[in-house]
């Protein structure tokens, strides 16, 4: 008989960047929830103690991490040090991004090349410096955060959109390549999240109102915790035969 699907993460060790707030403090919360220790990746290591804690009440490891991602150096050691630390590497999270509105023919040089360092760069060189310790204990799991913007499109912050496109098909490149050594990459496309990145945008009536009416299914806005539970199945047994797929969590909003 088949085994039945195994969502549990006991034993497993993950490490999350942009740990410490927002998207990343829900998906770190939520991998030690089902079982595994953690490593934060912080731009600030010194933001990480409650977070930290949080997941040691709940019996698990937490180990946090200088890890800006700006610097390929920060990101080799903090994955190194991940590893270090816990015996093993398991999961990766990709959690840092950034968005910056402005209209197409007004962007400049600096804004599209610290977009695309920052949401795409960063993702690139710490897969790599990942997939290395993975391959040397027979695989894992990765797991970037794109956008529904890699989908559609959003007025006013063309480059991010584009950067979350390239990350979609990362995903499937890396997938290729890596699944010989049994890791499998995935990625994650949310709509708007209540986090705080989103809540001044959000805290606008027109504007939330305009994007609870294209989240045409569910209309209304996500919560960090929705994001963080595909995460979750994507780490695990669960979704041993996913992998170069985009998980788009978007209430609706593309199947318009």
């Amino acid at each position: 008989m088949t085994a039945y699907p195994n969502f549990d993460l006991t034993g497993r060790t993950a490490l999350v960047t942009g740990a410490a707030r927002g998207l990343g403090r829900a998906i770190a919360l939520a991998l030690a929830h089902a079982g595994a220790d953690v490593a934060l990746g912080l731009r600030e290591v010194s933001s990480g103690g409650a977070l930290a804690s949080e997941i040691e009440a709940m019996g698990r490891r937490a180990v946090p991490l200088q890890m800006d991602v700006s610097s390929l150096q920060q990101i080799r050691q903090a994955v190194d040090d991940a590893a270090t630390a816990f015996g093993r590497l398991d999961v990766l999270v990709n959690n840092v991004g950034m968005a910056e509105v402005n209209p197409a023919e007004l962007v400049s040089e600096e804004e599209y090349d610290r977009q695309f360092a920052l949401n795409v760069k960063s993702a690139y060189f710490a897969s790599q410096a990942a997939s290395l310790a993975m391959m040397r204990q027979g695989g894992g799991s990765i797991v970037t955060l794109s956008s529904q913007a890699g989908f559609v499109t959003l007025p006013g912050v063309s480059v991010y959109c584009m950067t979350k496109a390239a990350l979609v098909h990362m995903t499937k490149c890396l997938a290729v390549e890596w699944g010989s050594h049994n890791i499998r990459v995935n990625a994650v496309a949310p709509t708007f999240i209540a986090t705080p990145g989103n809540a001044e945008v959000l805290a606008d009536p027109v504007f939330r109102a305009d994007v609870v009416e294209r989240i045409a299914a569910l209309h209304r806005i996500g919560e960090p915790m929705e994001v963080a539970g595909a995460v979750v199945f994507l780490a695990s047994e669960a979704a041993s035969m996913i992998t170069g797929h985009t998980m788009l969590i978007d209430g609706g909003w593309t199947a318009r």
